[in-house]
């Protein structure tokens, strides 16, 4: 198993960072990990999503398994089979006070290929993870902004 996990403080509502994280059509707008996604973030429901991470480009079919409205949701996914490669992704807003939320992003992965990339998951993974919570940090903040 392996886990990437960051967090970052948006100075905006749960529901701002909601709206923003749950518009699937428009990440490919500010958005540098998932440059492309599509489905909804609905209990049960299917998103295809691609991302890049470092030079590697993947394409993932996922399924919502978990959604509370401005808290919290996740998608899990696996490739080809899932005792071979499969992730757990949630995000999750939890509010600081009326001005501010701490965003968390978490990606546990699992598999019997785990082990060969790790370093890959590691940093490139990581790295991805990272500019994806910056940009949505800067998506919100600017949205309040320009309101």
């Amino acid at each position: 198993m392996r886990e990437n996990r960051d967090e970052i403080i948006i100075q905006a509502a749960p529901e701002e960072v909601w709206d923003v994280l749950t518009d699937l059509g428009k990440h490919a707008e500010w958005n540098p990990l998932i440059y492309r996604a599509e489905g909804k973030i609905e209990l049960g429901e299917g998103v295809r999503l691609a991302a890049k991470s470092g030079s590697i480009d993947m394409n993932y079919n996922c399924s919502v398994v978990k959604v509370e409205p401005n808290r919290e949701f996740q998608w899990k996914w696996h490739i080809v089979f899932p005792f071979l490669f499969r992730g757990e992704h949630t995000f999750t807003i939890e509010p600081i006070d009326g001005k501010s939320i701490r965003f968390i992003n978490v990606e546990i992965f699992k598999g019997i290929l785990v082990p060969l990339f790790t370093n890959f998951l590691a940093t490139d993974g990581k790295d991805g993870m990272v500019a994806m919570d910056e940009a949505l940090k800067d998506r919100v903040e600017q949205a309040k902004k320009s309101a």
